[in-house]
């Protein structure tokens, strides 16, 4: 099957990588997902990760703790996940790179956005930690930065729920998904696909967000090659 996308940015969520434990790493879970991530890859699509760090670390759960800093302890925490979902799709025989946009040669390149291109051409899978390197900006932000910067074409954002809904589905039975969203939508009923900084940086950069569910890997399978999942926000 040809696939629709050929480079594409996954946002995965930190608390995706946790599983049903919901902190730190779930071994058994990065592996599922790393062996969708595989064959989405095995199909041709150039990929790039945008890790979170929420299964160790939330910044603004941090209570007196000055926020720049409480921040940057966040950008580690995406580190430590760069590099375990690294590790899992090497031992799956997958080319993988991290970069890093604070500086640690010891542990992963620093993030160069031609390097970054040539290693996706090269069909290899690159990582980006650390956000956007800055305080106050999420790794939704990070995303959408990143993904303007490689010229993806799309993002695929990997969370815990199978789409976008009018409200939260664990909390009303009566919630209703939608199937497709404009980013305008988005920001005017604050819809919570992402921020809106993430959500206006993707709607000037004509960057369409498509939402699936994780807990079913083989979904970035089917999203690369155009099948209907999850919700799509586009302007």
């Amino acid at each position: 099957m040809a696939i629709k996308y050929h480079r594409i940015l996954l946002k995965l969520s930190g608390e995706a990588l946790a599983g049903e434990r919901g902190f730190g790493l779930d071994v058994e879970t990065v592996q599922k997902i790393c062996e969708g991530i595989k064959l989405a890859h095995s199909k041709g699509a150039q990929i790039a990760i945008v890790v979170g760090g929420g299964n160790f670390w939330r910044g603004r759960s941090s209570g007196e703790m000055e926020r720049t800093r409480a921040d940057q302890i966040g950008m580690l925490a995406t580190t430590m996940n760069a590099l375990a979902v690294a590790d899992a799709l090497e031992h799956l025989d997958v080319p993988v790179r991290v970069q890093t946009a604070l500086t640690m040669q010891q542990v992963a390149e620093p993030y160069i956005r031609n390097r970054a291109i040539r290693h996706l051409e090269k069909g290899r899978v690159v990582i980006f930690a650390c956000g956007t390197g800055n305080p106050f900006f999420s790794t939704d932000t990070a995303s959408a930065l990143r993904a303007a910067e490689i010229n993806a074409e799309v993002i695929f954002k990997a969370t815990m729920v199978d789409g976008v809904y009018d409200k939260d589905p664990k909390k009303h039975a009566d919630a209703q998904k939608y199937d497709t969203l404009s980013f305008t939508k988005v920001l005017s009923d604050q819809l919570a696909v992402m921020d809106s900084t993430a959500a206006t940086m993707c709607r000037d950069n004509h960057l369409p967000i498509l939402v699936f569910d994780i807990l079913h890997p083989e979904n970035i399978a089917k999203a690369v090659c155009g099948e209907t999942i999850g919700t799509l926000v586009e302007e």
